[in-house]
């Protein structure tokens, strides 16, 4: 994998660039759609390659392991056979999945012991088979196995996790270079900095993290209940010291407007689950706000839903047609709802990509994040 750096803002650490892998480039900054069992909840793949125009989506290692398996996967060929979608793809170590478990899962050194959330039956995860079962896998970027403390940690219990991030991320680093990808094209690994809202802690973990010299690196451990200016100041800590030549992926973040401000503090990659989460529970962003589909206001609006969209379906569908489907409880209306919000979210970065390009970011962010904070 390779990464060039096309832009900077002037005024921001803003910045377009471009990624190469075996599948495909990827045009940053870039919002990656969660496909988390191998699929985006409810948008076919035609959707999403020509609608939404996804460059990358995201795999998870957790919920891949448990179903369909390893088996399964490796037969076929890799996630990118299994489920037919050719362009590149960034799998989730599973770690946040593993430590979100907090009832059925015990935390050694060697690794994290846990229960599956389907049947119960009992697995153990180490840096070592989290490698290999990324290259089972077969995403063109691994994340590294890592603990994500809760966002709330004390200082003691911060620094005693990130130890062990640090440690895992040695080993990590050790099995993926004494192994080889199984499909005949190219992985490449991307560690986790860690440290809660501990400035110093998150100094520390960058500057281990960039002393490995990997292909890219990505933020972990935000977004996780932290006051958002907390989460600003640990991005703006973390990326004057991550190197300007990898990309950086703020990892499970988050609204358009955080998106926004990750940009402008030097991100590259974002990924969330709220677009689909969001869009099945009748929430659609758009370009002036947020709308709530459910309300009675839309009842009688037979306007598109957006006038200027960035998906097919926005002049398809009216409001008033969205709402009532929503009330009558019909699949079409989370299926909708879902393409809207992810070819928002494709638009948005595109765009911010396109201002960072003209050197008009620095005026256009603001007014945006204005419009994108109305609730219509």
């Amino acid at each position: 994998m390779t990464f060039e750096l096309q832009h900077t803002d002037a005024k921001s650490n803003a910045r377009a660039g471009l990624i190469t892998t075996d599948h495909g480039q990827i045009e940053t900054p870039i919002f990656m759609p969660v496909g988390t069992q191998g699929s985006v909840k409810g948008v076919h793949l035609h959707e999403l390659k020509n609608d939404i125009r996804a460059q990358i989506i995201l795999g998870n290692t957790y919920h891949l392991y448990l179903r369909p398996g390893l088996d399964v996967l490796e037969r076929a060929g890799g996630l990118h056979k299994f489920n037919g979608f050719d362009r590149p793809m960034l799998t989730d170590s599973g770690g946040f999945q593993v430590f979100s478990l907090s009832g059925i899962r015990k935390l050694r050194e060697e690794g994290a012991e846990f229960r599956s959330h389907i049947d119960g039956s009992k697995h153990f995860f180490t840096p070592e088979k989290v490698i290999d079962i990324e290259r089972s896998i077969g995403a063109d970027i691994m994340m590294a196995f890592d603990e994500c403390p809760p966002g709330d940690s004390d200082y003691a219990y911060a620094k005693k996790s990130l130890g062990l991030t640090h440690r895992w991320l040695d080993r990590c680093i050790q099995r993926f270079n004494e192994t080889e990808p199984k499909y005949g094209y190219r992985q490449s690994l991307f560690p986790i900095v860690q440290g809660c809202v501990y400035p110093d802690l998150r100094r520390q973990s960058a500057e281990f993290v960039a002393s490995k010299e990997c292909d890219g690196n990505a933020i972990g451990g935000l977004a996780v209940g932290e006051p958002t200016e907390k989460m600003y100041e640990m991005i703006e800590i973390v990326n004057e010291i991550l190197p300007k030549d990898k990309p950086r992926y703020l990892m499970g973040v988050g609204t358009p407007v955080n998106i926004l401000e990750g940009i402008e503090r030097g991100v590259d990659m974002f990924d969330c689950v709220m677009p689909t989460r969001n869009g099945r529970n009748a929430m659609l962003f758009t370009k002036n706000g947020v709308m709530n589909m459910r309300n009675k206001k839309w009842e009688t609006d037979y306007s598109p839903i957006e006038e200027d969209g960035a998906s097919y379906v926005d002049t398809m569908y009216s409001k008033a047609y969205l709402r009532h489907l929503f009330h009558a409880q019909e699949l079409l209306a989370m299926q909708i709802a879902s393409v809207h919000n992810l070819a928002f979210y494709l638009w948005l970065v595109g765009e911010a990509r396109r201002q960072i390009i003209a050197g008009t970011f620095s005026t256009w962010k603001p007014v945006m994040v204005e419009r994108l904070s109305n609730r219509l």
